[in-house]
């Protein structure tokens, strides 16, 4: 078996009997082929129970690492910390320079990570982005509460990036455009703000929690500058 995979005991929620799963702990999509759409579509998480037949989705830790794009992606189910201190995994990456290494709780975030990336953008803007964007979707939905947002369009020749929000209890989706122009000043903010979490080595968390307190930085130092000014 190749050393990125391993065998695992799975309890079919269904019938309840024990059976074995193998599944990968990281995969490479420079150099395995076909790997990247295994991933984004699922498969590669997806068991069939050899007893009755039950097909479920498995949810583990895998890292995604993208070499040619320059970036890794670590799915953790249930992550709740903003840095994954793991020292082995830190020790096996450590000559590696200039690489965005991320981790996320859910399968969903595990995608986007990938897009963002693979799209050759900035994933502190678009959490900064996205975050601003879900503040005006909500005032246009009168309040509204968003439970997740995900960026799900992006498109320079257009100058046009979108996003899939979800909406209140019955989470409906709802889609956002929005022009790059606000990515951009995004990316003014956090090239200001966001200096410390950019030198980080490991593993971190950046969502919407990083998002909302990279935007209360920015707002509390335009108020500090606002009463400084009021006092010349």
């Amino acid at each position: 078996m190749p050393e990125n995979k391993v065998t695992k005991a799975v309890v079919c929620p269904m019938c309840g009997e024990l059976s074995k799963a193998e599944i990968y702990t990281s995969v490479n999509p420079t150099i395995q082929k076909g790997i990247r759409g295994r991933v984004l579509d699922g498969e590669l998480f997806s068991w069939i129970c050899p007893s009755c037949n039950h097909s479920a989705r498995l949810t583990y830790p895998i890292l995604y690492n993208d070499m040619k794009n320059r970036f890794m992606v670590y799915l953790i189910p249930k992550f709740d910390r903003f840095q994954l201190c793991d020292k082995e995994l830190e020790q096996k990456y450590s000559n590696l320079r200039n690489i965005n290494k991320r981790v996320v709780p859910t399968f969903n975030l595990f995608k986007e990570k990938i897009f963002i990336f693979e799209s050759g953008l900035d994933d502190m803007s678009v959490e900064l982005t996205k975050l601003a964007i879900s503040q005006t979707v909500s005032k246009k939905l009168d309040g509204e509460k968003i439970t997740e947002g995900y960026l799900s369009m992006y498109d320079r020749e257009s100058n046009t990036m979108g996003f899939t929000y979800f909406i209140g209890e019955e989470c409906e989706p709802y889609v956002q455009t929005a022009r790059l122009e606000i990515y951009g000043k995004s990316k003014d903010i956090v090239d200001e703000f966001a200096l410390k979490d950019k030198k980080l080595k490991g593993f971190i968390k950046i969502d919407r929690e990083w998002a909302e307190n990279i935007l209360y930085r920015y707002k509390r130092a335009k108020h500090i500058e606002k009463l400084n000014k009021l006092k010349e």
